[in-house]
């Protein structure tokens, strides 16, 4: 079973690998599906990567959260500094997605929700906005290296809401 898997990790890196090299250098697509690309009206423009074109997606970093002191930590803070309203009753998915740079600082944030059927779903922006908010604050990411040094990789969280609260996080 091990070597299936590993057979099958090594055809998706070549694959991988192939479709990086394709893609020409003035290109106007992503190189990855999924890649968060700079965006001047979204970005703090003093956050930079150590390497553009070599940022880990989450699903290759072969590991859990690479948050220090893992999600008892993170879910406390969200715990703690999420204050819900009683008025609000929004209920669905919230993902967080965003790039953690070669010194454990973190840029790049994305948004994206949805009700619990998966079609895509506006929530009431003292939901979203505090939830952005503790996100774009939480310190301790970890760095993540190699045989050539630092890396930047991305990461996620998925906030479950139900009737306005948090309910669990993800990953």
């Amino acid at each position: 079973m091990r070597k299936i898997y590993l057979f099958l990790i090594s055809i998706l890196i070549l694959i991988q690998s192939c479709q990086q090299h394709s893609i020409p250098k003035n290109s106007k697509y992503l190189s990855m599906v999924g890649d968060i690309d700079y965006d001047a009206k979204l970005d703090d423009t003093n956050f930079t990567l150590c390497n553009e074109k070599n940022t880990k997606q989450y699903h290759n970093l072969n590991e859990e959260l690479q948050y220090e002191d893992e999600k008892y930590t993170l879910n406390h803070t969200f715990i703690s500094q999420f204050k819900p309203d009683p008025t609000i009753k929004d209920s669905g998915m919230i993902r967080i997605r965003f790039i953690v740079n070669c010194k454990g600082e973190t840029g790049r944030f994305r948004l994206i929700s949805s009700g619990y059927d998966y079609k895509e779903k506006q929530f009431d922006k003292a939901i979203t906005d505090q939830l952005m908010t503790i996100t774009k604050s939480l310190k301790g990411w970890k760095i993540l290296s190699d045989k050539r040094g630092p890396k930047d990789y991305y990461q996620y969280l998925i906030f479950k809401i139900s009737d306005g609260q948090i309910k669990e996080i993800l990953p």
